[in-house]
């Protein structure tokens, strides 16, 4: 009688594990720094990082896309087709607002934390 409540505990631990990893991947595809461009929309629209994060903007829509910062604190972006991405590391504190150059009225902020002290805006 001991044996069916054995096997049903090793599978009972087995599905936990398997369960808990699920849990681990879907967490590693959503990075922090990540930002996508889907419905000609940046999301998240202000995305808060430390000093030293990659940010990778990703185009999920189905036309083209690009990024560039608003004050030229970071290069352009070329033209990203679906699923192309552009990466930039962000190494100063300061709130970075950008755009798509091709859709203007696209807008996003990239806030950039120090570790103490105060953040500028570029």
């Amino acid at each position: 009688m001991l044996r069916p409540i054995v096997a049903s505990t090793a599978l009972g631990a087995v599905v936990g594990s398997v369960l808990a990893a699920g849990v681990l991947f879907v967490r590693a595809d959503s990075p922090a720094g990540a930002v996508s461009i889907d419905n000609f929309t940046f999301t998240p629209q202000t995305l808060t990082v430390r000093a030293g994060t990659t940010v990778t903007w990703t185009n999920r829509d189905d036309i083209p896309h690009t990024v560039a910062s608003a004050s030229n604190a970071f290069a352009k972006s070329k033209a990203l087709d679906t699923d192309d991405s552009y990466s930039f590391t962000f190494t100063t504190p300061g709130t970075y607002q950008y755009f798509c150059y091709i859709h203007p009225r696209m807008v996003g902020s990239i806030v950039v934390e120090a570790t103490t002290g105060s953040n500028a805006t570029q």
